[in-house]
């Protein structure tokens, strides 16, 4: 554990878990490579960490969505493949290409800032061309790719790019059979064929993301990019939980009850009194809320544990806290209130606060804000 638990509130990241959850991708994609996507501090459980333990685990490239990120990955001093792909004009290409990231291109303009910043480094730009393939928001059109491929040859001529890769990007890979994914899959095969067959000789091919990495096999290509999977969250309700997916949840997030309090039957808790109390009952106040990243639509559906029982969130969710009715018990102060975690301690779980929200798991993890400290447990790889 790298620091003391705060009194307030902590996430607690097991870095054992995420190493495991990486070792379970890499033998569902055994012909290929990892990619773990560490975008969004790691999907809110801290990049520089995280790409650590991944990459002690087996994952040989690293993901993020801005240049940003990807930058600070470099500035801690992690060597090795790292991609991005969420550019803007004026981005910092210059040194993007100078720390020799991959860099996502979705089109000309895109590819013209990577040559420019190649000339002014001396240096070769390693790209690699993204093919919309219906998800309809990054990438090259299919129309449009004759003309992107065409000017990356003319680039690589010149030694001013390299191209390492063609990629896409699936739609709804987490919902089983749906037949974009088919679709999406014969157009990726033609751009691809299409792009080698006028000289591209790409590093890897990659479209399948965390559900078609433990589902469909036939995506699997070069190299999988692993982004919630990694953290232990199933990416749908529809491909199982968790555990039925063979993931660990990495993330267990609690605070300190703040205060016990004995109220009478008839009053109102929180902001609107959208709760009051049916009979003479105890609340235990939680000391985060919405500025520490949860969610105010969960008001009345939360689940926390609380003295080994489940709790819900006692009217509405406020900026820095919440209640819970107790029902009489009387924890003391400073007890844990565990809001989700990997649930084999009774705790509820990531998807268990999806469901109350009305949202999915993603969320859950990323909006979990900076005053809530992580700590890391299992730091070291044993074995």
């Amino acid at each position: 554990m790298t620091e003391t638990a705060p009194a307030r509130a902590r996430a607690e990241i097991d870095l054992a878990a995420l190493r495991a959850n990486v070792r379970t991708l890499r033998a569902k994609a055994p012909g290929g490579a990892v990619m773990t996507v560490v975008k969004s501090d790691a999907y809110g459980h801290g990049a520089v960490p995280c790409a650590r333990a991944a990459l002690d685990a087996g994952a040989t490239w690293l993901g993020t969505a801005t240049p940003e990120e990807s930058l600070a990955l470099r500035a801690a001093g992690l060597t090795g493949r790292i991609m991005c792909w969420l550019w803007t004009p004026g981005g910092p290409w210059r040194e993007a290409v100078e720390a020799d990231l991959d860099l996502g291109v979705s089109g000309l303009w895109a590819l013209r800032e990577a040559v420019g910043a190649a000339r002014a480094t001396g240096r070769t730009a390693r790209v690699q061309l993204k093919a919309d393939t219906g998800l309809g928001r990054g990438g090259c059109q299919p129309a449009d790719w004759p003309e992107l491929v065409a000017a990356a040859r003319r680039a690589e001529a010149e030694g001013l790019v390299a191209v390492t890769g063609l990629w896409s990007h699936f739609a709804c890979a987490d919902e089983p059979g749906h037949p974009s994914i088919r679709a999406q899959l014969t157009v990726f095969r033609e751009m691809v064929a299409y792009a080698e067959a006028q000289g591209l000789r790409p590093e890897v091919r990659h479209i399948a993301n965390s559900p078609a990495t433990l589902t469909l096999p036939e995506t699997h290509f070069d190299l999988v990019r692993t982004g919630i999977a990694t953290y232990g969250i199933s990416p749908s309700p529809e491909l199982g939980t968790a555990e039925e997916l063979g993931l660990r949840p990495v993330m267990t997030l609690s605070a300190s009850l703040a205060l016990v309090k004995h109220v009478p039957a008839g009053h109102g808790v929180s902001y609107g009194h959208h709760y009051v109390t049916t009979g003479d009952t105890t609340l235990g106040l939680v000391p985060v809320g919405y500025a520490d990243g949860v969610p105010r639509h969960a008001s009345g559906a939360g689940p926390v544990l609380v003295g080994g029982k489940w709790r819900t969130v006692a009217g509405r969710v406020a900026m820095d806290q919440f209640a819970v009715d107790l029902g009489g018990d009387e924890p003391p102060v400073g007890d844990r209130a565990v809001l989700f975690g990997p649930g084999d301690r009774g705790e509820p779980t990531v998807e268990d606060w999806a469901r109350a929200a009305g949202t999915i798991g993603y969320e859950i993890v990323t909006r979990i804000g900076t005053r809530v400290p992580r700590v890391y447990v299992n730091e070291e790889q044993v074995g």
